[in-house]
């Protein structure tokens, strides 16, 4: 008899990448759905899974990935993505319900959001979340909806901004949601909650996940301190800052860029502590506390084993190349620099694809740190984000202000930027064996967005010459003595 099949939905994302592998480890199939294939291609359990193309907004796609399928996990949202997220995730559940009713699925297990409407009024995000919930509860398939409350874990974003906050600043002058109760739970315990779930027998049911600690966010900062080795944290709550500022301030000092701050910091006001039927008490399970949760995030963050991050799952399709054909007819400028060297083409790609992160660009620290400082200031992503690994890449990841466009191991390398800008940018690394040794060219690709993207690209051409000639020399020589 054939083992079960588990689709899973966001198999690009935190959640989702990091549960693959535990299914795996279970005995399950797993088909994971995509909108872009290839950023699954290089994960470690990529040639043990099932990758369909599909998208929860395209009915016809999701009745082709359900087919066949057992159970399915449902772990996809909008927030980042669509300015009405609401109305986004709203469509995508009605379509998934429609179609997992049509597969005659034993069930979808959905992570939803923490919080009582009851008690006081959700936030728009934690709103939007459960209502995922009971729409994909309107159909004959069983769901089991898990209402996680705050997720600690190398990677996630609540660790992330947790961690920039707390380390950044050791005076923090904050709004009063800093004394808002809230239950954290590490993601080892939201992994083992989805898996055991899966084959719960009982109908649909709503479960909450909170790990054994109720702390104010006040609390978690002092504790992560603790644990980082920091200074006791002088936080001062004061009444004055709105959401708006206070979004702005944390896409200033943490990677999170406004978009995705200000509605994670609408949530903070509200409780998220368990107070209906306790998932962990269901299934069995002993839950990890905060403070041994965040030791475990900051080993595997120091240990660079983080296997997924919040800022890698893009809600985007397929990253754009400079080639594609909507950027091929416009007005574009570039940037081309060639150099000629007796390295290998491996050691060459293992030069350009450390950029970034901890290491740089090779050389001008400053001004790449100037442009991420500027690039915060209106909203942007910044420097913050860094990257997953010192040297390994992966199609699709965050890198900086960059997301990998395009991966070619030992060959080539696409950034696409997303900081802010009046175009589309790009930076790209190839290297082409010759007769003589190894050729590098590197190209930086702007498309301009009107007149003001034009202004943009001709000011800063006085400084590509120093800034990008610089790096394509450099690249070649660390290449040349990795292995005289």
């Amino acid at each position: 008899m054939p083992k079960p099949l588990a689709l899973v939905t966001g198999a690009s994302g935190y959640v989702g990448g990091r549960l693959v592998p535990h299914l795996l480890m279970k005995g399950y199939r797993v088909r994971c759905l995509s909108r872009d294939p290839s950023k699954l291609s290089l994960d470690p359990w990529a040639s043990d899974v099932e990758i369909v193309k599909g998208d929860v907004m395209e009915p016809e796609s999701l009745n082709l990935a359900l087919a066949g399928c057992d159970y399915a996990y449902y772990l996809v949202h909008s927030m980042g993505a669509a300015a009405d997220f609401g109305s986004a995730d709203r469509i995508a559940a009605n379509n998934f319900r429609e179609a997992a009713d049509g597969a005659g699925l034993k069930r979808v297990v959905y992570l939803g959001g923490l919080g009582h409407p009851e008690r006081e009024r959700l936030s728009k995000h934690l709103a939007s979340r459960q209502e995922v919930g009971h729409l994909l509860a309107e159909g004959r398939t069983d769901v089991t909806e898990l209402r996680a409350a705050v997720i600690i874990g190398s990677g996630s974003v609540s660790f992330e901004m947790l961690r920039y906050l707390t380390e950044v600043l050791p005076v923090m002058t904050t709004p009063k949601w800093v004394r808002t109760l809230c239950q954290p739970v590490a993601i080892r315990d939201v992994l083992a909650a989805l898996i055991a779930a899966l084959e719960d027998e009982a109908g649909s049911r709503i479960l909450e996940l909170g790990g054994p600690d109720v702390v104010t966010y006040e609390q978690m900062m002092r504790g992560y301190a603790a644990e980082a080795g920091l200074r006791n944290r002088i936080i001062i709550p004061v009444p004055v800052l709105s959401p708006g500022l206070s979004s702005r301030w944390i896409g200033l000092v943490t990677p999170l860029p406004v978009g995705v701050a200000r509605p994670l910091v609408d949530s903070l006001k509200n409780e998220v502590i368990v107070r209906g039927e306790a998932a962990f008490d269901r299934f069995g399970l002993v839950a990890l506390g905060y403070r041994e949760s965040v030791r475990l995030a900051l080993e595997h963050t120091t240990r660079f084993a983080v296997e997924t991050r919040w800022s890698d799952a893009t809600n985007h399709p397929a990253s754009p190349l400079p080639t594609d054909p909507e950027w091929a007819g416009g007005s574009r400028f570039e940037d081309r620099r060639v150099v000629m060297t007796g390295a290998a083409p491996a050691d060459l790609y293992w030069g350009f694809s450390r950029v970034g992160g901890d290491f740089g660009y090779y050389g001008l620290g400053w001004a790449w740190h100037l442009r991420g400082f500027i690039d915060s200031l209106f909203g942007g992503v910044g420097l913050r984000r860094g990257r997953r690994h010192p040297e390994d890449l992966r199609p699709g990841e965050a890198l900086d202000f960059w997301r990998v466009s395009h991966l070619e191991p030992g060959r080539e390398l696409v950034l696409h930027a997303e900081m802010k800008l009046p175009g589309e940018a790009w930076l790209s690394w190839r290297a082409d064996p010759t007769e003589n040794g190894t050729k590098l060219t590197q190209t930086a690709t702007f498309v301009p967005r009107g007149l003001l993207g034009r202004a943009y690209w001709y000011s800063l051409v006085p400084f590509h010459a120093v800034i990008f000639g610089a790096m394509a020399q450099r690249i070649a020589a660390a290449a040349a003595k990795r292995r005289p």
